[in-house]
């Protein structure tokens, strides 16, 4: 697996899908597998698999509320990368969906927070996005700011605020 995340009932397991590696010329398809586990107490099962395009930076860029899962990857590289938002059932199928993100960038930070979802992308200005998740079959970006320097990581505050760490000219930075 390259990530995984764990709700109170479910372990969330990732991997990028290097099937083209396997067959030389199979054309990459730059997406993220994803396995959903269940667990209880007396059993650990498999049920069910998916994929979204892109790549997930960490286990912050993924998240399990009020039934759906939430993944934020980066696809591309260079000036062709975009970064795209996606909401999955528990069976692991697309429901929601938000693309296309700060082209040219790729996500350096995200963090998920009830009905909201925070990503920071960088190339050399760190835009920081706010996404409504209250209706999660259109996600839609609330607004953004444009940041010098970047964040790498995003913690909640409390429901209005989420601090950013990060580095800004050499120096850590807290924002």
């Amino acid at each position: 697996t390259g990530t995984m995340y764990v709700s109170r009932n479910n372990l969330y397991l990732t991997t990028p899908n290097t099937s083209f590696w396997i067959t030389p010329l199979a054309t990459p398809k730059e997406e993220t597998l994803i396995y959903r586990v269940r667990l209880d107490q007396e059993n650990i099962v498999v049920e069910a698999d998916g994929s979204v395009q892109g790549y997930v930076l960490n286990q912050f860029s993924m998240d399990e509320y009020n039934g759906l899962f939430r993944i934020a990857t980066t696809k591309g590289w260079g000036d062709a990368s975009v970064n795209n938002l996606y909401v999955l059932n528990m069976s692991l199928g697309v429901v929601g969906k938000l693309e296309g993100l700060a082209q040219g960038e790729r996500i350096y930070s995200a963090r998920f927070m009830g009905d909201r979802g925070y990503l920071v992308t960088f190339r050399q200005i760190d835009p920081f996005f706010v996404v409504d998740l209250s209706n999660p079959l259109e996600p839609k970006v609330l607004g953004y700011l444009k940041i010098p320097g970047f964040s790498g990581y995003l913690h909640p505050y409390d429901e209005n605020n989420i601090i950013g760490v990060g580095r800004q000219d050499n120096n850590l930075k807290l924002s």
